[in-house]
């Protein structure tokens, strides 16, 4: 008499939580760049705003203007600070930045404290990103503190 089997053996179920654990591995650190890029098209978008408040500052004055010139929202849900730096050393060549610094808390754990930037040689009329893996503009410090440009949009890249 044939007994009939019922349910999975312990070997089965070994390897369903074997392709399970591989599955997890491979997807859990794609889903945190997919966070980290998400919170960073925060940055993007509260710079992209100000490019053409910055431009037309400049052209009607001459001088760069700062985030509270332009009345510009400040901060976001992962940016914790906007500024307008001036690239020029005081000259009025209309060479200058505008820098989303993200947050360090409550941020992808790539992203903390890492700034990005958006810069201008032209008075505003066309604009750059600056990476951690691109070539940074000589008058920035360092690339130590720059998004990587694997987490930018990619116009940036």
């Amino acid at each position: 008499m044939k007994s009939v089997q019922k349910g999975f053996t312990l070997i089965e179920l070994m390897i369903v939580v074997a392709i399970i654990g591989i599955l997890a591995a491979v997807a859990i650190p794609a889903y945190q760049d997919y966070i980290a890029r998400s919170q960073v098209t925060e940055a993007v978008n509260l710079t992209a705003g100000l490019k053409a408040p910055a431009a037309e500052f400049f052209q009607n004055t001459n001088t760069v203007p700062t985030a509270t010139d332009l009345g510009a929202t400040r901060s976001g849900k992962y940016v914790a600070n906007l500024t307008i730096q001036d690239l020029s050393g005081g000259a009025t060549t209309g060479s200058f930045a505008i820098e989303a610094i993200m947050r360090a808390t409550g941020v992808n754990g790539n992203i903390i404290d890492k700034i990005f930037i958006i810069e201008t040689n032209d008075s505003g009329s066309t604009w750059t990103c600056v990476a951690a893996s691109l070539t940074a503009s000589p008058t920035l410090a360092g690339n130590a503190g720059l998004i990587d440009s694997s987490y930018l949009p990619s116009a940036c890249k």
